[in-house]
């Protein structure tokens, strides 16, 4: 599979073919979004907010949260204010997220039958990290919208004039809800 998508960028890059989604520096918008990476947000979400390719700084993780303080997303919403001049955050969920009641103990057991050894479990207990926490999903996509945008307009290096809010997204329809 790797080897057909490398194949497909050498045509792509040789015919020019990335021409099409240079971004246009006015079309830019002072936005970052955090959303989760399910494939079916790919092209409907930006489409349903009427947003072009390059028009917002968007990052994805699994259910779009934030489950560090100090992790990767931070660190990008970080550079995307301070360094991008992004002035507002949409925080977005979606309907039928795969992260909703994740459970940490099935997710456990599968990775110990694909070879994930007891003392790698051990590590991450040695480093402070509570697997079950980390791994584990939540209850309503709400609730994880709220929690997100709670942790990101309370965190101490993220500027107070930067605007924060949660929605949810439905992947049926297009439709996206004000959470908070």
């Amino acid at each position: 599979m790797i080897e057909e998508i490398l194949a497909y960028n050498k045509h792509f890059t040789e015919e020019k073919s990335y021409k099409k989604y240079l971004p246009n520096k006015y079309m830019y918008r002072k936005i970052a979004i955090l959303t989760c990476m399910d494939t079916r947000l790919g092209d409907l979400l930006p489409a349903a907010l009427g947003l072009r390719h390059g028009a917002v700084k968007i990052i994805k993780n699994a259910g779009g949260v934030v489950t560090d303080p100090f992790g990767s997303v931070i660190r990008s919403l970080l550079i995307a204010i301070i360094e991008m001049g992004v002035e507002e955050i949409m925080v977005i969920g979606h309907a039928e997220c795969e992260i909703y009641h994740t459970d940490s103990e099935l997710m456990g057991t599968r990775m110990r039958q694909r070879g994930i050894t007891e003392e790698s479990f051990e590590m991450l207990k040695f480093c402070g990290i509570d697997f079950d926490k980390w791994i584990s999903g939540f209850d309503t996509v709400e609730e994880s919208v709220e929690d997100t945008v709670d942790t990101i307009r309370n965190h101490p290096l993220i500027p107070r004039d930067v605007r924060v809010g949660g929605y949810v997204f439905d992947t049926g329809t297009g439709a996206l809800k004000v959470v908070c």
